[in-house]
């Protein structure tokens, strides 16, 4: 079932017919990106990239795609939110722009076939909080570390700045009357803000452990909680080195 939805995407790279190279540039241009250490990112093999997850709109995943096609030079698969996947106009979209639905099944044999994958460990709680919570990370879910530690693939963690300032939130909606668990955002503009961006790759995470710690879930629990207080002081550091956010 996996191979067939790979095989109705003719061109892994297609992402571009609905988001033209051109465009992500003037956003580039727009944003002012300034990317970080892009080197850290493994240029072949199996690779976790986990990611901040800010500013509703997706812009982190479209911009982080970019960098990673244009400055490492890898096709990456990006997993994202399932509303993305609710109908088929919307599937087929996504696809076109290299997104895949987020789940473990598909992270894992997209490892398998030793793809770089991109997940945003805080889900839809970290894009969709509100900006009085900005650059706080959220808890971060635990399948990005599963999916590492059974296919051996190194975490490389990366820090988005920018996205929080270019489309801010005033509070998360929990839709539970549509759908358990539904979860969307508030915005307060629609029209993405000329915010600074920087994308700060950090440098890999190997863990030493086989599959057998999978069976402790306070342990891997622990291990998910200490990547992210080490994004965490990585974020305060580099936002203490910020300048001003326009201008």
């Amino acid at each position: 079932m996996f191979d067939d939805k790979l095989k109705k995407i003719k061109n892994e790279s297609f992402y571009f017919k609905t988001l033209p190279n051109q465009l992500l540039k003037l956003l580039k241009f727009y944003f002012r990106l300034e990317v970080e250490n892009a080197h850290h990112v493994p240029k072949k093999g199996s690779a976790v990239i986990i990611a901040n997850h800010s500013g509703f709109s997706g812009l982190d995943a479209l911009m982080l795609n970019h960098v990673l096609m244009n400055d490492v030079k890898r096709v990456p698969r990006v997993l994202t939110h399932k509303l993305w996947f609710s109908t088929d106009f919307t599937q087929k979209t996504a696809q076109k722009m290299g997104f895949y639905e987020a789940n473990y099944e598909n992270g894992l044999q997209f490892l398998k076939r030793k793809n770089a994958v991109v997940i945003f460990p805080e889900g839809e709680d970290g894009n969709f909080k509100s900006s009085g919570k900005m650059y706080t990370l959220q808890e971060f879910k635990r399948g990005f570390l599963r999916m590492a530690i059974e296919t051996q693939s190194p975490i490389v963690p990366v820090l988005v700045i920018g996205a929080e300032e270019t489309n801010f939130t005033l509070k998360k909606l929990t839709l539970k009357m549509i759908s358990k668990g539904l979860k969307l955002p508030l915005p307060l503009n629609l029209i993405p803000l000329p915010a600074k961006w920087k994308i700060v790759f950090m440098e890999p995470i190997y863990l030493p452990y086989d599959q057998t710690i999978l069976d402790d879930h306070t342990f891997i629990r622990e291990i998910a909680s200490d990547i992210q207080e080490l994004m965490q002081e990585r974020m305060n550091e580099e936002l203490k080195k910020r300048g001003s956010v326009y201008f």
